[in-house]
């Protein structure tokens, strides 16, 4: 997932969106429709890597290395110019071109980028957002300690790290910049002030990342950073302490977003019908996906001579056979290969040579995103990097917090459904795709959102699971069951019609959560990525009505294969044009 947290500067926004880069292998001469939207691409492309030269590092090009985002008024000002001079050429440019493919590629990145605008519009006029500095030079810093970063670049993070604390000439500190643009926000009238409830969580939290900037520097061997990390460090604390005391005091008591921020937030996550519709879809499918689930727990239960065949109670018996430690690799290794023996098999999709890449997260990384995910690798300057499947296991806790441990991964029977989802046919699958069909740039990075890139994760565990155990298929349903959950959760959360504790309460107990779990889901909803969960549940039915329109249309012809191999070769389209690209040339050309 993509997801914008703090509502951050507009400057620091196009660097958070490229945390998560999408790869795709060099085009050819004999897509020159994509050359020719690539050359409209770029323009955006060099403005991201000026203004946000992290950026630049996370797509793999060591010029940004040593150099940082400032995000000073002055800059953000500049750049706000540069990018509506930008709209203005794509506006142009769409009068003038006749590919189809290149218009709606056009009026994908002005999209994007208006989107962009209203945005910063709205936290310029009306908020006074949290800025965590911690957040940022943790994300700054990881970009270049990673595993997959060549080891002569990764020396690099001490020098951008100076340049966060201000210690090289011609820089101010991150946190100073940070300072002056809350006190810049806090001199206007009548602003909207963050959660209350969201800066304490991010508040105490943030003293894991600082640790996990140390532990980044020591696992790579990389030497002469020591005195910066101790300014550094002394700085962040030194802000958060400022943040308390001037911010938080401020702060509102109501979690919910203000309307228009919730709308810009669908919006951004690909959602376009309102969430009311949305949540009445919701609650249909949880009750259809909770009847499904019954004669599967009843199986289960027979099988096992259990005392209920309740599926809550089946999935609780079966998260008692936790799989911890050293185990859990082979675990999840083992079910990966099962997996694509099934996806070969069964010819779902056309699978790539190379393998999966699975590991587990840090207890920063956990922080940063709790729940498994799919890291991608670099997209314009590829060097052999591969996206990494990335699995936490349980949330670091806050100084003198009960530890409060997760059961919902580290189970067989819930293997199956994540790897589907994070790797194969899912997330690792989609981006693998693009690498081998090559996209244009456009489709690569500006048309990403949650629906999506989500919509395929969810369907892909739905077309695995017919071939999954008993087990297997039970809890996917039940992750199914969670994603139905989401979609009419979090807009009757940020609508006042449910509690946190409600909608807790039902997690833990109809979709059969850990505590922790559910927690952090209910943090998801309200405090940090509001709207985002909603993505999973509306791709997948956008996914499943274009699957059945495309039966429909070629009947006996239909191959699920070619039909799958040919939406992962279009890129992450937003389901609209997908769709049109389905109808004209699958069902089109195979007619």
């Amino acid at each position: 997932m993509t997801t914008i947290k703090n509502k951050t500067l507009y400057t620091l926004v196009i660097s958070a969106f490229a945390l998560q880069p999408i790869m795709v292998k060099a085009q050819t001469d004999s897509k020159a429709w994509v050359a020719k939207s690539n050359s409209y691409t770029k323009i955006l492309i060099d403005l991201d890597e000026k203004y946000s030269p992290e950026f630049g590092s996370s797509q793999g090009l060591a010029y940004y290395d040593t150099l940082i985002g400032v995000p000073t008024l002055a800059n953000e000002r500049a750049q706000r110019k540069e990018r509506e001079d930008a709209v203005a050429q794509f506006k142009a440019a769409k009068q003038r071109e006749t590919d189809i493919k290149i218009k709606q590629d056009l009026d994908i990145l002005i999209n994007q980028t208006e989107l962009g605008f209203r945005n910063q519009d709205f936290n310029n006029n009306k908020e006074v957002s949290f800025l965590n500095a911690t957040a940022s030079v943790f994300g700054g810093i990881q970009t270049l300690l990673d595993d997959q970063t060549p080891a002569e670049r990764r020396p690099a993070a001490v020098i951008r790290l100076s340049k966060y604390a201000g210690l090289q000439k011609g820089y101010a500190s991150l946190t100073a910049i940070y300072k002056e643009r809350t006190e810049q926000q806090l001199k206007k009238t009548g602003m909207i002030f963050p959660s209350k409830q969201a800066m304490e969580v991010d508040l105490s939290r943030n003293a894991s990342m600082v640790s996990g900037i140390e532990e980044l520097f020591k696992k790579y061997n990389i030497s002469g950073w020591e005195k910066t990390y101790a300014a550094i460090k002394k700085q962040l604390e030194d802000y958060d302490a400022w943040v308390k005391a001037t911010v938080l005091p401020k702060a509102r008591t109501d979690f919910r977003l203000p309307a228009e921020e919730y709308k810009l937030a669908l919006e951004g996550y690909g959602i376009d019908i309102p969430p009311a519709d949305l949540a009445k879809i919701a609650h249909a499918a949880f009750t259809d996906i909770q009847n499904q689930m019954k004669p599967l727990a009843e199986e289960i239960a027979k099988k096992n001579n259990l005392p209920s065949s309740d599926y809550r109670e089946v999935i609780k018996l079966l998260k008692k056979k936790q799989v911890i430690g050293d185990s859990i690799m082979p675990l999840y290794k083992g079910h990966l290969a099962d997996i694509e023996d099934i996806i070969r098999k069964q010819h779902l999709v056309t699978l790539p040579n190379r393998p999966a890449i699975i590991r587990l997260a840090s207890e920063a990384e956990t922080v940063q995103v709790p729940a498994p995910h799919m890291v991608p690798p670099p997209f314009l300057n590829n060097t052999g990097e591969r996206g990494v499947f990335v699995l936490p296991l349980n949330m670091p806790t806050a100084p003198g917090e009960k530890v409060d441990k997760y059961d919902d991964f580290t189970y067989d029977a819930a293997s199956w459904t994540i790897i589907a989802h994070e790797a194969r046919p899912g997330h690792e699958l989609q981006f693998d795709k693009m690498v081998e069909e090559g996209v244009s740039q456009a489709r690569a990075l500006y048309a990403f959102n949650s629906t999506n890139v989500e919509g395929w994760g969810l369907y892909s565990e739905y077309i695995s699971l017919p071939y999954f155990p008993v087990e297997g298929k039970l809890v996917s349903l039940d992750y199914r069951l969670l994603r139905a959950a989401r979609a009419f959760l979090d807009p009757e959360l940020q609508a006042g019609k449910v509690t946190q504790e409600q909608v807790l309460n039902l997690l833990m107990t109809d979709v059969v959560l850990s505590h922790a779990m559910a927690k952090q889901e209910v943090e998801r909803y309200s405090l940090n990525s509001p709207g985002q969960a909603n993505s999973y549940f509306y791709g997948f039915t956008k996914m499943i009505a274009l699957r059945k329109d495309t039966e429909k249309a070629l009947g006996d012809k239909f191959n699920q294969q070619a039909f799958h191999d040919f939406i992962l070769s279009q890129g992450i389209l937003p389901p609209a044009l997908i769709r049109e690209a389905v109808m004209t040339n699958f069902v089109g050309g195979a007619k």
